[in-house]
């Protein structure tokens, strides 16, 4: 996969970058086009090796989360009987610091993300994940991961998965209500969008019943269905964080510096 797009953006640099620094970001901005970059969500990917990390590094992915929803060789699963990090999970952490990747925690477990966040010593994110404060799912974190994860430099990017804003509530106001929340216990440095947006409904619904074992023992895939906030909100969303009282500097913080700051700090 990492080949095909990889290849499918060289051939399209009037309208896209891969994004390599973080500098990489500005001038993707500057020249109108979308930066690119990769993530692997679960270090099953790396299986037994740490230096696939810096492979994975090398051809552009630029954070990886700990789990996928099930518990792994490095740590455990928000789905899943978490047993906290491993002591190989504490040294592929490190390594993702030697080589420059951001440390992500969603749909990892809260014992395993305490740890990570305790054991790191780079800023940790939650690429796409919500105050469980306000909507009780296993996917979504609680205070004490929010609170520790900002402490240490960290940020809470806000899923627009409708079942983790409540009962598939996809509406742009619920959306900001949950950056609203993360910025009044964490601060406005600590929250970005996260949206987990998904363009193919169909190919989601295929997966879900291919690979009922990957969300949970009762999981009831076959009445899943999954509605998603879309980028095209985003302007609303906007809006509706003004009428909240956030300045153009929130905001600007929230659309992408809280996230840029960390890479900064972590990529290579």
């Amino acid at each position: 996969m990492l080949a095909h797009l990889r290849s499918w953006i060289a051939r399209h640099p009037e309208q896209y970058l891969l994004v390599q620094r973080a500098e990489d970001v500005q001038h993707a901005k500057m020249t109108g086009r979308l930066g690119i970059f990769f993530d692997i969500e679960g270090a099953g990917a790396i299986d037994d090796q740490l230096s696939m990390i810096g492979l994975y590094y090398d051809l552009g992915v630029r954070w990886m989360s700990v789990a996928y929803n099930l518990n792994n060789r490095v740590g455990g699963g928000c789905m899943d009987d978490d047993t906290g990090l491993t002591e190989f999970g504490a040294k592929a952490v490190d390594e993702m610091a030697r080589a420059g990747m951001v440390t992500c925690c969603s749909h990892t477990g809260e014992r395993t993300v305490l740890d990570v966040i305790e054991h790191a010593r780079n800023p940790v994110i939650f690429s796409h994940s919500n105050p469980r404060a306000l909507r009780e799912h296993p996917r979504n974190i609680s205070d004490e991961a929010i609170r520790r994860c900002a402490a240490k430099g960290g940020v809470i990017g806000i899923n627009g998965v409708g079942i983790f804003l409540g009962q598939n509530d996809t509406r742009s106001e619920t959306f900001a209500r949950n950056i609203d929340y993360v910025a009044r216990l964490a601060g406005i440095d600590h929250v970005a969008l996260g949206l987990d947006y998904v363009y193919d409904t169909q190919e989601l619904d295929d997966y879900l019943r291919s690979y009922p074992q990957l969300f949970g023992a009762d999981a009831n895939v076959e009445d899943a269905r999954c509605d998603f906030v879309a980028p095209e909100q985003i302007p609303e969303i906007v809006e509706c964080l003004r009428t909240m009282g956030y300045a153009d500097s929130d905001l600007a913080k929230i659309l992408g510096l809280n996230l840029l700051r960390v890479a900064r700090a972590v990529w290579k």
